[in-house]
């Protein structure tokens, strides 16, 4: 098995490197199809996964395995954005936490399928990333993950774990893209997007959130599988998660699978999450999703 990992994480360096100065480009190209090099990524994926029989696994298990795929793909920031107008971005070749973590969930979800389709992976990724399911404009994108949480709890994809773990009450007023609409080029060029996030905004302030703060992770940290969804709370003002990831459990302790920007690329955690964000002076806790 180990093998066969080892084989696709040369194939994604191979293809990055090979098409590294058009990558850019191929984003903006990616509506509703994959570009060559993904689509040769998912061939792949879709092979291994085949010769593994994961399809068989449980979700929880299925989720890890493909996670696996994507050790060493390089981080980059910002791939769904550089289009004038929504789409639906593909990239396997450049990752960032929220596109790794929504590629790995998708990939899984549609491996249940007896034969996987392009469509099938497609199909839950925009299921996964917009609201009600459906791409309208930039702010159907579920930008804050713990409305991502919320409304694929809504749809029946996960289960938002946290205050059943023994999570605390996230008191914290959400409000960070409606105040930094420069840092958003879509909301520069469509100043009428702001109401929309701002509507959210105040959807989400309405809500009763919860979070398991950063010194009662390792004590709790057994009640998370392998799997599971974890979104980093941070103490930025007006922002709610600041990273996400896959929870894996290596030597007994609980660590992340994630797209790192530090070390640029997907990787296992060093440490364990729970030392890992005592270590951090901006985050300050975690919230756990379960996909069903």
């Amino acid at each position: 098995m180990k093998q066969v990992f080892q084989i696709l994480v040369v194939l994604l360096i191979s293809l990055s490197s090979c098409q590294g100065k058009k990558s850019q480009q191929e984003v903006k190209e990616s509506v509703q199809l994959l570009d060559s090099t993904d689509q040769a990524i998912f061939n792949s994926i879709r092979e291994i996964a085949g010769s593994m029989s994961i399809d068989s696994l449980s979700l929880d298990d299925r989720v890890v395995e493909v996670a696996k795929m994507f050790m060493q793909t390089a981080y980059v920031g910002g791939t769904l954005d550089g289009n004038e107008k929504e789409q639906l971005v593909v990239n396997f070749r450049e990752l960032d936490c929220t596109t790794y973590l929504e590629n790995v969930v998708a990939l899984s979800k549609a491996l249940s399928n007896d034969s996987l389709t392009t469509d099938d992976f497609l199909n839950e990724l925009e299921n996964l990333r917009y609201r009600n399911g459906k791409l309208t404009d930039y702010s159907s994108r579920l930008h804050y993950f713990s409305d991502w949480i919320y409304e694929n709890e809504k749809k029946g994809i996960v289960k938002n774990m946290t205050a059943e773990i023994g999570g605390e009450k996230y008191n914290k007023a959400i409000n960070f893209m409606s105040t930094h609409v420069d840092s958003y080029p879509a909301l520069k060029a469509d100043t009428s997007l702001v109401k929309e996030i701002r509507n959210t905004e105040n959807e989400i302030n309405k809500r009763e959130l919860f979070y398991i703060p950063e010194t009662k992770i390792q004590q709790l940290e057994d009640q998370i599988q392998n799997g599971d969804l974890i979104a980093i709370t941070t103490k930025i003002e007006g922002l709610d998660i600041s990273h996400v990831g896959i929870a894996i459990h290596v030597n007994d302790r609980l660590h992340l699978m994630n797209a790192s920007s530090k070390a640029k690329k997907v990787m296992i955690s060093d440490i364990p999450l729970a030392d890992m964000l005592l270590n951090n002076k901006f985050q300050s806790g975690i919230m756990v999703a379960r996909l069903k």
